[in-house]
């Protein structure tokens, strides 16, 4: 999970925000600052360029090794688009015509219920614990599409009143990454709901103005302990 943020992303200036729900993932580059080398070898991995060279090395290499095909090989573009589509479309990906059978209905609104509790619990606290009570705040959440690679998934918590993308702290990211995602509803689980049903994005929205005064006092507690720590 790559939760988005100004001290998360290295390339700050691709986190403006125009509009709402405002989505990143296949629509700019954003490069992880720490996060990990797997985190940032997924990210690599969703290039489809160097995906598309990953596939096409092996014409490559053969080229290398029997010189006097080189021309054949370099001159069958017919294979090379099949290796990219099997590649793409059948070892990565589920075709739309099975995506129905990732899971059954039932578990797909369990998924989708407990993925709304969570986000409801998420937002409430940031916004009492911010001292927020008006305008609407959404959990924004991305995944890639392809199913039988390592998740990636893109959290960004945006806000109407800008709009803008919310500077998390430490404690919040911490916060969302200890809860979102946890058994019975993982990363895995929310991307196999998504191409079952078809969302391409969850945009999970709230008001800080329902939040009840036992949420803002509990984290008003949480801050002072945090601050005597």
């Amino acid at each position: 999970m790559f939760i988005l943020g100004p001290d998360t992303v290295s390339n700050r200036d691709a986190l403006r925000i125009r509009w709402l729900p405002r989505r990143y993932l296949g629509r700019t580059w954003l490069w992880p600052r720490g996060g990990g080398w797997r985190l940032k070898a997924r990210i690599v991995f969703e290039t489809e360029v160097l995906r598309y060279a990953l596939v096409l090395s092996p014409f490559v290499i053969a080229a290398f090794i029997w010189r006097e095909q080189a021309i054949f090989i370099a001159q069958a573009p017919v294979l090379m688009v099949l290796a990219i589509y099997l590649f793409e479309a059948r070892i990565l990906r589920i075709p739309r015509a099975k995506r129905g059978e990732l899971m059954g209905e039932d578990r797909a609104d369990a998924g989708l219920d407990l993925l709304r509790h969570r986000a409801r619990a998420i937002l409430t606290r940031i916004a009492a614990g911010r001292g927020l009570t008006a305008g609407t705040l959404h959990l924004v959440i991305e995944q890639s599409d392809l199913l039988r690679a390592p998740p990636l998934t893109l959290v960004s918590v945006q806000s109407d009143d800008g709009p803008n993308l919310l500077a998390l702290d430490e404690t919040e990211r911490a916060m969302i990454a200890d809860t979102l995602f946890t058994p019975p509803l993982t990363e895995r689980d929310l991307l196999r709901i998504g191409l079952k049903r078809g969302i391409e994005l969850h945009d999970l929205s709230f008001e800080p103005a329902t939040v009840s005064a036992h949420a803002r006092m509990a984290a008003l507690m949480a801050q002072r302990q945090a601050g005597g720590q």
